[in-house]
């Protein structure tokens, strides 16, 4: 009788050989908790206020190019708080200051809350779109930080409509309109993300996140925060029911313009012509309730 062979296992089967660690099922897994879910979306909202304001934020947050990406389903939530700014800013200054001196408060107190974002954005593209030139020019033009004849003309007229708009509504009406109108321009701007590609240079990006779509669920998220401010000023007073939905409507009307507009000029959306859309969709929206109650 033969002795056994002993035979020594070889590299490559015990490299190979499975391990539990490997062949444990995905369900072992654990899924994130619902009060981890919440304080990632509390940094998301964080990282859109960080972005669209010169408000600080707490340290925790941290940042990474992604969350910015994701945050963009906040992007309306930062226009309940620039429109509760202005809002309060009105307000108070009505209180004991004529109207037209508190509405331009109000509005200066935005553009100082955001660094003047938007209407930076709506400058540089009356610039670049303002003349007859070609897709590439325009582009170029947009780039460039230097304001032209086509941009300080639309800013003073935005700027100047806005004003009007707001100085013609009792304060209540005004506050009402600013509240929503910061929202809902900021949803129309999301909604431009969603369905519309990047125009620019995608390698030369300011913000390279905000050059991908958001998905659809991002963008129910934002008009989530529509929804809410809707409702809640329609709760506070059922008269309004009118404004709010007629000026929802007239602001998604001049979002979609807009749309139209940028994608048969630009093929798609740069940062700047998101910005020109909020300040078009706002304005629109002014007017509307302005039309609302002098007509009523």
């Amino acid at each position: 009788m033969s002795p056994p062979v002993l035979t020594r296992p070889r590299w490559r089967d015990a490299v190979t050989a499975p391990t539990p660690s490997s062949t444990a099922p995905d369900a072992a897994k654990v899924p994130p908790s619902w009060s981890s879910r919440l304080l990632h979306e509390l940094r998301l909202a964080f990282i859109a206020l960080q972005f669209f304001t010169r408000v600080p934020v707490p340290r925790w947050v941290g940042f990474e190019p992604e969350w910015l990406h994701q945050s963009a389903r906040h992007f309306a939530l930062i226009g309940v708080v620039v429109g509760a700014l202005a809002a309060a800013v009105l307000g108070a200054a009505s209180q004991v200051l004529p109207l037209p001196v508190a509405v331009l408060l109000s509005m200066a107190a935005t553009i100082f809350a955001t660094g003047g974002f938007h209407e930076d954005g709506w400058a540089d593209t009356c610039d670049g779109l303002g003349g007859a030139v070609s897709r590439e020019r325009a582009l170029e033009i947009m780039k460039d930080s230097r304001i032209g004849a086509y941009g300080a003309m639309g800013l003073v007229m935005m700027l100047a409509l806005r004003a009007t708009a707001l100085a013609s509504l009792p304060v209540a009406w005004g506050c009402a309109a600013l509240l929503l109108g910061h929202t809902a321009s900021r949803a129309a701007s999301t909604a431009l993300i969603r369905f519309l590609p990047y125009a620019g240079d995608l390698a030369h990006a300011k913000a390279k996140p905000l050059a991908q779509r958001i998905s659809t669920a991002g963008l129910v998220v934002s008009c989530g925060w529509v929804v809410l401010v809707a409702v809640g000023l329609v709760l506070c007073r059922p008269l309004w029911i009118v404004p709010v939905a007629l000026g929802l409507v007239c602001a998604a009307l001049g979002a979609a313009c807009c749309a139209r507009w940028f994608r048969r000029r630009l093929g798609g959306v740069t940062g700047d012509t998101l910005g020109a859309t909020q300040q078009i969709s706002e304005l629109l929206l002014l007017l509307t309730w302005s039309a609302v109650w002098h007509g009523a």
